[in-house]
């Protein structure tokens, strides 16, 4: 009698993992709702379930009889930090018959801009296609070749539009549609929280790979309730057989450090919780010739640029802005914008996250940027338009408006979009 790897290790292929069983449906909305009523525990406090915990712990009863494909990166990890793949592939209650890997890649391999291409994972022969830049009917061609017939989104999401995660279960979602093939989104924390929708919406005729469909720039929503978003008001073609399942234990005012949960960067220069925390507005920098601090161990905390002098975090300070405050630094970029050189700016000491507005507060650091250094400049192909979602905030600031009047630019569209997401939410 022969027994291979998968069957011995059947058993246990949970192990560790707890939480209560999915509750999903073939009704999209329903499903979700269901799943997040069922809320053990009292949120928060480290009692926080993921999708993928309920999922197994239910005994994967919602893949039952399929053939499974799913995309997924290193976040996508127990509370005792085993990858789900590894904790899938072996388990016979699932067939997990491919794996795709977004930006970065699957097991994380590749800096920004990167993936890992086509080949076979070493630790589960598993065949692993690269689905980052590819959208449409390409990607709809890549989940048909793969064999699967339902495709498994879990990715840790960071709470901007413009981190390309989202993006990926958008393609894959639409891509899926094309081919006909189920889709089930397994839920994780918004590490930001889930309070409030905040910023531009980005206008249609800015859509890129950092911003598909008009969505706030901090959405304030999880992978879950965005997927319900995108089949319910943006997918011309919606996926037929969507399900979601949910979390427990989370509650929308939960930073990620109240849910017990290990953290994984997903991706290089997101090394921790508090850089997604000030990321939704100093990423704009990015649209810029300043460093937003990549190369640096702050990045994003980190801005700055070769002849900025303390009088910008003067400023910056004077715009009183609530729950941070702001420090002269220097520092070297070991790599990205300069460098090897050391340039001077600012860092972000977020020291009231309750109150902190990050949108707001990026707005303000540009604003102040462009009147107290003379060589302040937008990046040549205006990436800072597809970043903020239209030419209004580069325009304004270069129009000498203040903070007030570039955030007030952008209440009306940001009103609207509340409405939309208020339909689509599943915690409280």
């Amino acid at each position: 009698m022969s027994l291979s790897r998968r069957s011995v290790l059947a058993a246990g292929g949970a192990a560790g993992v707890t939480g209560a069983a999915a509750v999903t449906g073939a009704g999209a909305a329903h499903a979700a709702g269901a799943g997040s009523r069922d809320r053990s525990g009292s949120g928060g406090g480290g009692g926080v379930r993921t999708g993928f915990d309920r999922l197994a712990a239910d005994g994967y009863r919602t893949l039952a009889g399929r053939r499974v494909g799913i995309v997924t990166n290193p976040t996508g990890v127990t509370r005792d930090l085993r990858h789900v793949v590894d904790v899938m592939h072996p388990d016979a209650r699932v067939d997990l018959t491919a794996v795709f890997g977004p930006e970065h890649g699957f097991r994380g391999t590749a800096q920004a801009g990167g993936s890992e291409g086509r080949y076979d994972d070493p630790a589960t022969g598993l065949p692993v296609y690269d689905t980052y830049q590819t959208s449409g009917q390409a990607l709809a061609d890549i989940f048909t070749a793969s064999g699967v017939d339902t495709v498994v989104f879990d990715i840790q999401d960071a709470g901007a539009r413009f981190y390309t995660y989202i993006w990926t279960l958008y393609d894959c979602m639409e891509a899926a549609a094309l081919a006909g093939k189920d889709v089930v989104v397994l839920d994780r924390p918004n590490p930001v929280t889930g309070r409030a929708a905040l910023g531009p919406v980005l206008h249609p005729e800015f859509a890129t790979f950092v911003g598909r469909k008009p969505v706030a720039q901090a959405h304030g929503m999880t992978v879950a309730e965005l997927a319900l978003l995108f089949n319910g008001e943006f997918l011309a073609r919606p996926v037929e057989r969507l399900e979601v399942v949910t979390m427990s234990g989370w509650r929308r005012s939960d930073f990620f450090d109240a849910t017990g949960l290990p953290w994984v960067p997903p991706s290089p220069n997101m090394p921790t919780p508090e850089t997604a925390l000030v990321y939704p507005g100093t990423c704009l920098f990015e649209g810029t010739n300043l460093s937003e601090g990549r190369g640096t161990t702050r990045p994003f905390e980190l801005l700055g640029a070769e002849g900025v002098d303390r009088t910008w975090a003067e400023a910056a300070d004077a715009e009183g802005l609530r729950g941070v405050r702001f420090r002269e630094a220097y520092f070297t970029p070991a790599f990205s914008k300069f460098q090897g050189r050391t340039v001077g700016g600012v860092q972000l000491h977020v020291h009231e996250r309750e109150l902190f507005d990050p949108v707001r507060t990026g707005i303000a650091l540009l604003v102040t940027a462009k009147r107290t250094w003379s060589g302040f400049a937008w990046r040549e192909d205006n990436w800072i338009d597809k970043l903020t979602g239209s030419a209004s905030v580069r325009t304004l600031i270069d129009a000498g408006a203040d903070t007030d009047d570039v955030v007030g630019a952008w209440e009306a569209e940001l009103t609207a979009f509340r409405a939309t997401r208020a339909r689509y939410l599943r915690y409280r």
